[in-house]
């Protein structure tokens, strides 16, 4: 088995990882200039490579990755050529969490080799609850900031020793999310005649799963100026803007979170028992189904901005 990032990761071994795919791939994938993460069952951006020049790794081969275990997320590593410019890019086909197990330097160790392969732009997909009306079921949202609940409580990737050859102690975060790419994104989205509204910006709610959000956190969420709710994505892009890659994240909507009250138990409210109406709690599966789905918008999406780049 591939020696595997632990809380005492080392530079050794991203330089051991990096040198393991350069040895894999001719000169011209060795270097990716972007890099995509897919989430929960948009992997088929992977098919937005072309054929004929695609290189893929299972993660269980390469030194330092861990394994995928959430249904939806394929587990491994494709490098090619996108778009009508041939972009060189690596695309995650499935991510880490911090639900599954893993610590955050597993779950970003990715980040760190596509810095040392000349990675310059991360594009992070990934699915999301909404916490708003105005976000419907199957819109997408162009991050433009986030909250991260665990970061609250001191659970960050760049907790422990900083790593100096990647980035600064302290990085700032106000503006993690490149203005350029949103813009790119939305002038994508008029190109592909994207229905007015469907795409909009949104702010990202973090929590650490696996459970969904309750009534009442989703409601403070929402309070607090959250548009979606997921439970991925913040510690990768963390780690991305502290090496100097800049960010876009697009968020796939697939669900209503339920933020009214529950249906009371109190006899004396009987008001609110005679007008309650009762709501669907949410499962993976349909949050799966909803992005092969919408896989298609996703990928044209992607494949637009890049062209644009």
């Amino acid at each position: 088995m591939p020696p595997q990032v632990s809380n005492g990761e080392t530079d050794e071994l991203f330089t051991v990882t990096a040198d393991y795919l350069r040895k894999r791939l001719t000169p011209e994938l060795s270097q990716p200039k972007v890099a995509i993460i897919c989430g929960s069952g948009l992997g088929g951006l992977v098919d937005t490579l072309e054929e004929t020049d695609k290189v893929e790794f299972l993660y269980e081969e390469i030194p330092g990755f861990v394994s995928s275990t959430v249904p939806g997320h394929a587990g491994k590593l494709a490098f090619g050529l996108l778009g009508e410019n041939k972009m060189p890019t690596v695309i995650m086909v499935g991510r880490f969490h911090f639900y599954e197990g893993y610590n955050l330097n597993q779950i970003t160790f990715p980040i760190r080799i596509f810095k040392l392969l000349g990675v310059e732009i991360l594009i992070v997909t990934g699915a999301a609850g909404s916490l708003r009306e105005e976000f419907a079921t199957g819109d997408i949202g162009v991050l433009s900031d986030h909250i991260s609940i665990p970061g609250f409580s001191g659970i960050n990737p760049l907790i422990g020793p900083n790593l100096t050859t990647f980035g600064p102690r302290f990085p700032a975060l106000s503006d993690a999310y490149d203005y350029d790419l949103r813009v790119k994104a939305f002038k994508a989205a008029r190109k592909l005649n994207f229905t007015t509204g469907s795409i909009k910006e949104a702010i990202y709610c973090f929590l650490g799963g696996p459970s969904y959000e309750t009534r009442a956190e989703a409601r403070f969420l929402n309070s607090m100026g959250g548009d979606v709710v997921g439970m991925s994505t913040v510690p990768e892009i963390i780690v991305a803007k502290h090496c100097g890659i800049k960010v876009l994240g697009l968020i796939l909507v697939t669900n209503q979170v339920i933020r009214n009250k529950a249906k009371s138990a109190d006899p004396m409210d009987y008001q609110q028992m005679m007008n309650y109406q009762d709501e669907k709690p949410v499962n993976h599966e349909e949050v799966i189904a909803l992005g092969v789905l919408k896989a298609l918008d996703m990928k044209n999406l992607i494949k637009t901005i890049i062209e644009l780049i």
